[in-house]
């Protein structure tokens, strides 16, 4: 199918859906209050950005969305591709990662209360936890898949030392699946972003819970609108740098 009719046929589901929505809020079924209608969202925009709120919510998480998804990244790339390549690495930390793994971010939040306080170091972190598992094993996978002849044959060619055979044999092959990885977590840290700012961390999440206590249902689809979009953009853009980083492989 073409690119044209895959996009014609996605906004034609986006906009059957926010039809089918609006005429059941419309329908009387289910009261406004619980299920406020799309066409109540853009009002309540407008009262959240004229008096500044939308804006400082968004911007305060954007600082701890980066700083996470940029350490957990960072650190899961790093650990991921070291246990793929040392054996004796990855069988060291093999049974410390099956503890840990299962655990999951929201179950950190005393720890990340007690030892960052109700901040945004407190939010990083949980965001860097599910962002570097996602990064840790996509990266261990792609790295393990690298073909073994191609080592060898930078082995016959001198390129045997570990800075060469990581940086112009591994790393290349490696790539798309590690990247791969990346764009999984950025979904994943918008998740997070939403859990790790229920406890009372200035944020999209904080104005979510502060709205559903007063049933400002319409202000809650706002800021779940706002999450998406924000993952769109986000996806976007990566995609965009993605199709240049491996333009080679066409």
């Amino acid at each position: 199918m073409k690119t044209r009719n895959k996009i014609a046929l996605s906004a034609l589901g986006v906009i059957v859906f926010l039809l089918m929505w609006e005429a059941l809020a419309r329908s009387g079924v289910v009261p406004a209050r619980l299920l406020p209608s799309p066409s109540a969202v853009p009002a309540a925009f407008l009262t959240e950005f004229r008096s500044g709120t939308w804006q400082q919510m968004v911007l305060a998480s954007l600082s701890h969305y980066l700083v996470g998804l940029g350490l957990g990244t960072l650190l899961g790339v790093s650990f991921g591709t070291a246990a793929a390549l040392w054996g004796r690495w990855d069988a060291f930390q093999a049974w410390v990662v099956r503890m840990l793994r299962p655990i999951p971010a929201i179950a950190w939040i005393p720890f990340a209360i007690i030892w960052f306080g109700v901040s945004e170091g407190a939010a990083s972190f949980l965001i860097s936890l599910t962002v570097f598992w996602i990064n840790y094993y996509a990266s261990y996978a792609a790295v393990r898949a690298v073909d073994k002849d191609l080592i060898e044959l930078g082995y016959a060619f001198g390129q045997g030392g570990l800075i060469p055979r990581l940086f112009k044999i591994v790393l290349p092959g490696a790539l798309p699946g590690i990247l791969s990885g990346v764009r999984a977590g950025l979904g994943q840290g918008w998740m997070t972003v939403v859990a790790a700012e229920l406890f009372g961390i200035s944020g999209l999440g904080m104005r979510m819970m502060e709205a559903s206590g007063l049933l400002a249902t319409n202000i809650v689809v706002l800021y779940m609108v706002t999450i998406a979009l924000l993952y769109g953009v986000s996806d976007f853009l990566f995609m965009q740098i993605q199709s240049r980083v491996l333009s080679w492989q066409r």
